[in-house]
């Protein structure tokens, strides 16, 4: 059976949604996936399924999040060897900064963008700041503090739709914890 890392969207934010680990893995095996486990409480949930179509996957987790919880929680799932390229691709993208990189976060995607897409993010690299689109997954890498980048993750989800946005720690620790 196939295993997956789902990353929520937008928990954990506010007082009107919160959703706790524990509820989260338990609404999880609700749905009969095994092996799950939750890291950090920004909604990354590591699972195993029957459920063989990755879209599928979110679907069902999206249907059973919103009746746990009452609110909507856009969900987008990652297979481990995808999340294992996700990490050789940050250190790709990090080298090609030509600069020591003082923030580097990886926006999290439901569906590839299309090549238009992904000529107009190129298109929003200013000195300092570069993404670059590996797949389903945008690296925003940075040689300044994120609170003084022009480039933000605002701008990137304007253009790329349904989204979610870690640190690249969280992307490594989670590989290191999860894959092989």
């Amino acid at each position: 059976m196939p295993s997956y890392v789902a990353f929520l969207r937008a928990i954990n934010l506010g007082a009107r949604r919160k959703f706790p680990q524990d509820d989260i893995r338990a609404c999880v095996e609700s749905l009969g996936c095994t092996g799950v486990e939750t890291h950090i409480n920004t909604g990354n949930v590591l699972l195993t399924t029957g459920i063989r179509s990755r879209a599928k996957v979110e679907a069902a987790l999206e249907e059973a999040f919103l009746a746990d919880r009452g609110f909507e929680v856009p969900t987008i799932a990652f297979s481990l060897a995808e999340l294992g390229s996700m990490v050789d691709d940050a250190d790709e993208v990090a080298a090609a900064l030509d600069a020591p990189v003082r923030g580097h976060y990886v926006t999290l995607l439901k569906d590839e963008p299309s090549e238009d897409v992904v000529e107009a993010v190129t298109a929003l690299e200013y000195d300092g700041e570069r993404a670059a689109v590996r797949g389903r997954a945008v690296h925003l890498v940075l040689a300044k503090p994120y609170s003084e980048a022009q480039l933000s993750n605002a701008k990137l989800e304007k253009l790329l739709g349904v989204a979610t946005t870690r640190n690249v720690t969280v992307i490594r620790a989670l590989a290191a914890k999860w894959t092989d």
